[in-house]
Parts: structure tokens; C-alpha cells; sequence
């Protein structure tokens, strides 16, 4: 017997529908967690684009000294890092992030979301009790006096959020970075700047909540040598001791006095001593003797105390340590305070202070050389000046008074023990670093007498092998280009010792310093097995330099191989404070 169709078709009709009815059900499901989904991703987005908002209004209101609006704006982040953090955990926010690939931008956002609520909780609410402490209007009294008193009173909760900033600049830094949608990305590369911001400015508060009372005369009247090096000539340090004068400070405020220039400075009779491994690398050089080598070596503390102990012979006064500068930082302090104008109407600023210091003067006074050293002194007097005085728009000064730091154009040696301990882990301490970690530092000192690297450029690499074994082979290589035109210059600034180079040649020792523990096994110069003029090690660091000579418009390179220890840490490459930023290359895989 057959069936027609029309009695097939109710059957299929009622085995189908419990499946469509499943189907259906599933469908307003997904679309309803989607829609979920959608809003809770919209709204950890928005919630973490507030937070982000008010924790830059938090950090900007105790920077201008408004201690209320800072701690609305941090009660406003923290609220909304709450709210951000309830979207990343909610059910479908989680579910969705457990999915392989798919989910990678949800778990990046619910990593950010944890540390933005940890920048809310453990950093801006509690700092906005350092208040006035992170305000540079507050801290500088008329008259540039410092109040001391109430950075030191803040000095436990900065160390409280200094410490928690930096734990969420390193775990910022491991964020997962998404396997796709670049508004995540962003968001991760963002959160890693406004952590490092953030970690720099409260450590770097910290540290001048631990030094500044005492060093600013808190106790008792300080004083110190102040040096100002000239780039045009590079030494270890930086550059030449063209100037000094003597910086006193007394209860929270600094002048400058004694302004002298290098040439008064005597040649020291009963030399400071620093130890055989640093006789026997530099003695030959007599840089505890003759100012012109004192800061040959790059490890600052050397030249702070051969400087202060030249002044200490020669006048009787115990100094209580040393600061440097140079030109590049002087304008980097005129961009903050505005031009200074000298006695005769000359307007010196931030866009002209380098190039007048370290190459006009030089073509303006031609032989004179007292000339061009006093107008030299009343340049740096008038700074200094205007610098101390109080009426610089202070959080700007501090600002530029930071960046110099941070490129080694201001160094400082105290010859307390304590406070040298702190210095020595900052950047204005200028030190050697007492690391095992991969290290490759390359210093020119010039050799010809003249100043003619205000036209040195420099290009810098450093590559090693794999982490494999214990030792590894690496490479670091030095190009060094004379860009200078010589035609006009004085022979002061563009003669040499040698008779026989052209005129305007760069003549210079380059040194470069490894990895504590490691071998410079070769060195060449542009290709060629090079002479060691200078080596052995300083701090446990192995040291070796070429006399390199680069005529004008010519460039060379030095390169020096390596055996060194697979030590774990990333590899770090410091610049010499000279005229050019240097380029900088590294290659090398951390262990």
C-alpha cells in the first residue's frame, strides 16, 4: 500500500519542529549572549578609557598643586576601574576569553583591566597624600628655596606607591599582546607608557625625597664643585673641565659663587688615590693630576672626587661632592626659564647656547682664549642664575632638568656614603653599573688637543650569540664620522698633534667596556688587527682602546670581539653625553 503525499508531509512536519524549535532557542541564545558580550566589552572599553582620563587628570592636579581635584580624579579612576573590572570578569566577557585565538584580545584587555585597577587602588589614591610633595610650585618657596621638610615627610608614601607603580610597569610590560584588533593594541602599548610615566615620576620623586633635604643643607651649610664640561673636547664624562664654580647650600637654598675657569685650577701636588686597578689603567694618563684627563674614565664618581680634592689642595675647603653639566643640558634649562641676556644686550637661548659655547666662540675670539673663557663664565653665570632663582616656571625647569639627567648631561657625586648609595642607582649618578648583565659601553676620548667633536657622529652596535652555554661570543662595532668642513676654523679648534694629517682630522682614543667577566678577545680598526693603546679593567669591567685617526669628512670603524658570560638581564648600551645623540643598535638575546 502507498502513501500520497499529502499524508507524508503532516509527519515530517512534527519530527521537524522540535529541531527548529532548538535551533531557535540556540540562535536567541548566542544572540543574546553576543548582545551581552557586546555590552560588556563596550562598556570595560568605555570604563577603562575614564579611568585612563582621570588617572592623567590625578597625576596633572598634583603636579599643578591642586591636592582636591587629584583626589576627586583618583576616587573618579577607581570607580571606574571597579566598573571595568566587573565587565572582564562578568560570564560571557570570561567565557569568550577562554576561546583559543579568538579570545586573545578579551584576556589582553582583562590583563590591562587588573593593572589599571592596581593604578587606581595602590598608586593614585594613596600618592594624593603626598600632595604637595609632587608639586614643584609648592616645593620651591620665593627666593628658590626648597621646602625640604615637606618632601622628607612624604618620603614613606612615596616609597609606598613608587614601589607599586613600578611592580605594574613591569607587569604592564608582560601584557599578552592580542593576536588581533589593533584598538587592543593600542590600548596595551598606552597602559605601558602611562605605567612607565607614572613608575619614572613617583621614583624619581622618592629619590629626591631621600637626597635633597640633606644635600640642600638641612643640616648644615653644603658645598660643592660644580663642573662645566665642553662636548667640543670629549672625555669620559662627557666633555673638557672648561669651568667650575662652587654651588653652597643652606637650608633648602643653592647659589653659585667662585666662578672660575679651568686654567686656575692648579695641577695637584698630593693626588687623590682610588686604587690599583684604577692606577694602573689611567696612571699613565695622569688623571689625578692634570684636570685635562680628571674625567677621562666614564664612571663619574672618579672625576667627582679628583675634582673636589684639586679644590680641597689647593684652597683648604672640604667640599661635600661634585656636580657636571655642559652646554646641551644648559639649553634644555633655557627652553624652561626663557633666554638670559648678557651684560652687553646678547640674548643667549635655548636654540643658540650649544652652538655659540662649542663652536662660535671659538671663531669670535680667535687667540684670546681669557676672553672667550670669561664670556664663557658669564653664560653658565647667568643660567645658573636664573636656574636657582625661583622665578622659572618650575614644574617646566624640572622637567628639563630631568631630561639632562637622564642623558648623563647632569652627574653628581656626594661624598656622603649614604647619599652616594642612593645616587649611584640613578642616572645623574653616571656610574659603572655594578651588574653582570650584558654591557657594552663605548667612550672617545679626544687625543688631538682641539674641538673638533662638536662634529663627531657616532653609530653604535652590540650583538651576541644564543644563551645556549655559559659563554658566548659577541661584537660590538664603533663607526665614527668626522663631519666637520675645517675651512675658517681657528687652529684651536681644528689643528692636531701630529704634523702629518690633514687639517680638521678627528684624532681619538675609543674604549669600549664590556660585560663584567668577559674577554675582549679582538679589536680592529676598519678591518684591520688594531694596536691596544690603552686596556686592562676598571670595576670589573675589561677595557681596551684604539687610536683611531678620521680625516675630515671620512669615517672609521672599531670593532672588538668578545667572549662573555650567558648572564641573564637585558643588554644595555649607555651614550656618551657628547653633541650628537649617537645611533644605537642591539641584537642581543636575553638569558
Amino acid at each position: 500500500m502507498t502513501h500520497s503525499p499529502t499524508d507524508v508531509r503532516p509527519q515530517r512536519t512534527k519530527k521537524r519542529r522540535p529541531v527548529l524549535i532548538t535551533v531557535g532557542v540556540l540562535l536567541v541564545v548566542l544572540i543574546g549572549f553576543l548582545v551581552w558580550l557586546g555590552y560588556e566589552a563596550y562598556s570595560a572599553q568605555k570604563s577603562l578609557t575614564a579611568t585612563r582620563d582621570s588617572a592623567t587628570q590625578a597625576k596633572n592636579s598634583l603636579l599643578d598643586g591642586d591636592v582636591a581635584g587629584a583626589e576627586a580624579a583618583a576616587a573618579s579612576a577607581t570607580a571606574s576601574a571597579d566598573d571595568a573590572k566587573s565587565s572582564t570578569t562578568s560570564i560571557p566577557f570570561s567565557i569568550a576569553a577562554a576561546i583559543p585565538y579568538l579570545g586573545s584580545p578579551l584576556q589582553t584587555v582583562a590583563q590591562i583591566t587588573d593593572i589599571v585597577q592596581g593604578l587606581a587602588v595602590d598608586v593614585l589614591t594613596p600618592v594624593t597624600a603626598a600632595g604637595p610633595s609632587l608639586n614643584p610650585s609648592s616645593l620651591i618657596e620665593s627666593g628658590g628655596r626648597v621646602d625640604t621638610a615637606a618632601l622628607r615627610d612624604a618620603q614613606p608614601v612615596l616609597l609606598q606607591t613608587s614601589i607599586a607603580a613600578e611592580e605594574l610597569n613591569t607587569r604592564a610590560e608582560a601584557v599578552d599582546e592580542p593576536a588581533f584588533l589593533g584598538a587592543v593594541t593600542e590600548a596595551r602599548t598606552s597602559l605601558i607608557d602611562q605605567t612607565h610615566d607614572l613608575a619614572g615620576l613617583l621614583t624619581n620623586t622618592h629619590i629626591a625625597s631621600q637626597l635633597l633635604p640633606s644635600m640642600l643643607g638641612e643640616n648644615g651649610p653644603r658645598a660643592y664643585f660644580l663642573a662645566f664640561q665642553t662636548n667640543a673636547e670629549a672625555r669620559g664624562t662627557g666633555g673638557l673641565l672648561g669651568g667650575y664654580g662652587i654651588i653652597r647650600a643652606e637650608n633648602g637654598t643653592a647659589r653659585v659663587d667662585t666662578l672660575g675657569s679651568n686654567n686656575e685650577l692648579a695641577f695637584a701636588q698630593q693626588p687623590i688615590e682610588l686604587g690599583p686597578e684604577y692606577n694602573a689603567l689611567w696612571g699613565p694618563r695622569n688623571t689625578t693630576t692634570d684636570f685635562r684627563n680628571s674625567n677621562a674614565s666614564p664612571h663619574f664618581p672618579y672625576a667627582g672626587q679628583i675634582w673636589s680634592s684639586m679644590w680641597t689642595e689647593q684652597t683648604g675647603e672640604v667640599l661635600n661632592g661634585t656636580i657636571a653639566t655642559d652646554p646641551i643640558a644648559l639649553s634644555y634649562i633655557l627652553g624652561a626659564t626663557g633666554p638670559v641676556t648678557l651684560a652687553d644686550g646678547e640674548q643667549i637661548t635655548a636654540d643658540n647656547v650649544v652652538e655659540i659655547t662649542l663652536s662660535t666662540a671659538y671663531s669670535r675670539f680667535g687667540d684670546d682664549q681669557a676672553a672667550r673663557k670669561a664670556y664663557l663664565q658669564e653664560i653658565s653665570s647667568a643660567v645658573v642664575a636664573k636656574m636657582v632663582n625661583g622665578t622659572a616656571p618650575s614644574s617646566a625647569l624640572l622637567d628639563a632638568v630631568g631630561r639632562a639627567g637622564s642623558e648623563g648631561r647632569i652627574s653628581i657625586w656626594s661624598a656622603d656614603p649614604v647619599e652616594q648609595a642612593v645616587l649611584a642607582g640613578t642616572k645623574v649618578g653616571h656610574t659603572l653599573p655594578d651588574s653582570p648583565a650584558p654591557y657594552a659601553n663605548v667612550v672617545v676620548n679626544n687625543a688631538g688637543g682641539n674641538k673638533l667633536d662638536y662634529y663627531l657622529a657616532r653609530d653604535i652596535s652590540y650583538t651576541a650569540g644564543s644563551c645556549t652555554d655559559g659563554t658566548r661570543t659577541s661584537t660590538v662595532t664603533a663607526t665614527l664620522t668626522n663631519t666637520v668642513n675645517p675651512d675658517g676654523l681657528t687652529q684651536y679648534v681644528a689643528s692636531t698633534f701630529q704634523p702629518n694629517v690633514p687639517y680638521g682630522t678627528n684624532e681619538a682614543i675609543v674604549y669600549l667596556y664590556g660585560t663584567q667577566g668577559a674577554t675582549i678577545t679582538a679589536m680592529k680598526v676598519d678591518g684591520v688587527t688594531a694596536f691596544s693603546i690603552q686596556g686592562g679593567t676598571e670595576l670589573g669591567r675589561p677595557v681596551k682602546a684604539a687610536y683611531v685617526t678620521i680625516p675630515p669628512g671620512e669615517s672609521q670603524t672599531v670593532t672588538w670581539e668578545l667572549e662573555e658570560p650567558s648572564s641573564a638581564g637585558a643588554a644595555t648600551v649607555p651614550v656618551q653625553p657628547l653633541v650628537d645623540p649617537a645611533t644605537v643598535t642591539i641584537d642581543v638575546p636575553q638569558c
